[in-house]
C-alpha cells in the first residue's frame, strides 16, 4: 500500500514539480489548488500526510488547516509549505496544529526528509499480531505457528490492512482503494477472489478472515 500525499497549493509548477519528486520517491500523490477543494477531498478519503501552502483561494492554509484538526483529524501529519517567512507566520502555522513549517525556495531533499520524519511519527508497529498469526511489516514475512507463509505483494497488503482493523469491518470499497488504489466496483470480485486465496494459504487461521455479507470484510 502505497502512502497518500495530499498537495494543496496553487502554484502549478511548485505542484507539478512536487508530484513528479514525491511519484519518483514512490508516494502516492493527488493535488489540489484550493482551500475548500482541499477539504472535500479530505471528507472522501483522508491522506497519510499533507503538504499546505498558506496562501490558496478561497480558504487559506490556516483555515484549512483549522478545518482539519477541529473536523477530521488531530493526528494527520501536515507540513505548511509556503513563501511567508516571519517568525509569526511560523508560530501562527505551528500554533494552528502544523507538524512541521518548512519556507519557500527549498530543496526537495530536505522536504523529503521532513516528509519520512513525520510518518516515522506515526508509524504503525512493525508487527501485526493476532494469536498465532504474526505478520512483521519491515521484513514483510507472515508466520502461522511460526511457519513461513508465503504470501504475493497483493495478499500480503490485504492482511495487513485486516489485521491493522482487526476486529472492525473493512468494506470492500475501501479495500479496492488501499489495496489495488481504485474504487471501481467493477473489480469488486477481485477482492472476493484475494480473500479467498489468504484463507487457503493461512490454513486454519483462515478462519480469523470472516465475510460480513454485503458489507466487507472483518479479521477476528
Amino acid at each position: 500500500m502505497k502512502t497518500r500525499i495530499l498537495i494543496i497549493e496553487d502554484d502549478p509548477h511548485i505542484s507539478k514539480f512536487l508530484e513528479l519528486e514525491l511519484q519518483h520517491e514512490g508516494y502516492e500523490v493527488q493535488h489540489v489548488s484550493s482551500g475548500q477543494t482541499a477539504l472535500e477531498e479530505i471528507s472522501e478519503q483522508l491522506p497519510d500526510l499533507v503538504i499546505l501552502d498558506i496562501m490558496i483561494p478561497e480558504l487559506d492554509g490556516y483555515q484549512v488547516l483549522k478545518m482539519i484538526r477541529e473536523d477530521y483529524s488531530s493526528e494527520l501529519p501536515v507540513i505548511m509549505l509556503t513563501a511567508k517567512r516571519e517568525v509569526k507566520d511560523k508560530v501562527k502555522g505551528l500554533k494552528t496544529g502544523a507538524d512541521d513549517y518548512l519556507t519557500k525556495p527549498f530543496h526537495i531533499e530536505e522536504l523529503i526528509a521532513r516528509i519520512e520524519a513525520q510518518l516515522r511519527r506515526i508509524k504503525g508497529p512493525e508487527k501485526l499480531v493476532y494469536r498465532e498469526v504474526v505478520l512483521n511489516r519491515s521484513s514483510r514475512e507472515v508466520r502461522v505457528s511460526d511457519e513461513v507463509i508465503k504470501l504475493s505483494k497483493t495478499e500480503f497488503d490485504l492482511l495487513d490492512l485486516l489485521m491493522e482493523n482487526k476486529g472492525i469491518v473493512v468494506s470492500r470499497s475501501k479495500i479496492l482503494d488501499r489495496v489495488w488504489g481504485t474504487e471501481d466496483w467493477s473489480n469488486e470480485n477481485v477482492v472476493e477472489v484475494y480473500i479467498n486465496y489468504l484463507r487457503k494459504k493461512l490454513k486454519d487461521a483462515g478462519k480469523y478472515i470472516n465475510t460480513v455479507r454485503g458489507v466487507g470484510y472483518v479479521f477476528k
